[in-house]
């Protein structure tokens, strides 16, 4: 699956994962090279949160591999463990901010689990994350519960990025926001993206999402990934769900296809 000159930064190998007696992944295969927009997708259900869990370590594994800037995360230490997790942000569907704290509060928490700052220091950096996703400092003193679902998204990704991260996991990030707040929502991604150099994999159901920022995607079905390629590899396939998710009634091909 490895691509000749591409720095690979994910690695995922015949992993399989569940809950119980039901199968979730089947030996699944991937990889996510350094820089990339991936978009993962697949049915409701089909286990894209699954994936993503399971390599950041929320859920485990029962057979296979999976390595994170070359290291297989199965045999690390501790210490180690938490060195590579310095490097990835997550950013959770619902955005997982602790509702007893404040937007500040929130994003300084990773900050202060791994490093040693003074509070003016973390001041600044919550400051300087909350104008990085387009919100003013204003925002800091907020609650959760104060916030929209356009804002939380937002605050949700400035902590995702507290840490200077070269990966960042997003789940469904434009659920629940209306089309507008969507698509800023993905322009905001690319020019993260694209600035800060970050390698950001996506697990989502957004069309629109995957024409417009995603560099590569890969489907999962019948707990396998079926297809890894550009938009074009996806539209140009014939395996029936691909073509009935790409070309669908929601899908984006052009108006001259359908006449």
């Amino acid at each position: 699956m490895a691509k000749p000159g591409k720095d690979i930064v994910i690695e995922v190998r015949g992993v399989v994962a569940g809950f119980g007696d039901h199968i979730v992944l089947d030996h699944v295969d991937l990889d996510v090279y350094r820089g990339e927009i991936l978009g993962f997708v697949g049915g409701s259900g089909a286990g894209k949160s699954v994936l993503m869990r399971t390599v950041i370590g929320l859920l485990p594994k029962r057979v296979g591999t999976i390595k994170v800037f070359d290291t297989d995360m199965a045999a690390v230490t501790d210490l180690e463990r938490q060195a590579i997790e310095r490097r990835w942000g997550v950013l959770f569907q619902q955005g997982a901010l602790f509702s007893s704290l404040t937007v500040k509060e929130n994003l300084q928490f990773p900050v202060r689990e791994h490093l040693d700052l003074s509070q003016e220091m973390l001041d600044e950096m919550a400051i300087a994350k909350l104008e990085m996703v387009g919100l003013d400092a204003k925002v800091c003193e907020k609650f959760p519960s104060e916030l929209s679902g356009g804002m939380t998204k937002r605050v949700a990704l400035a902590r995702a990025l507290a840490l200077d991260p070269e990966i960042v996991f997003l789940d469904e990030p434009t659920s629940g926001l209306d089309p507008i707040g969507a698509g800023e929502f993905d322009t905001l991604i690319a020019t993260l993206q694209r600035t800060l150099g970050l390698t950001v994999f996506m697990a989502t159901h957004d069309l629109d999402s995957l024409h417009t920022v995603c560099d590569r995607i890969a489907v999962l079905a019948d707990g396998k990934v079926i297809a890894a390629g550009t938009m074009d590899t996806m539209l140009a396939s014939n395996h029936p769900w691909l073509k009935a998710y790409f070309h669908g009634k929601r899908a984006r091909t052009s108006d001259m296809s359908r006449k």
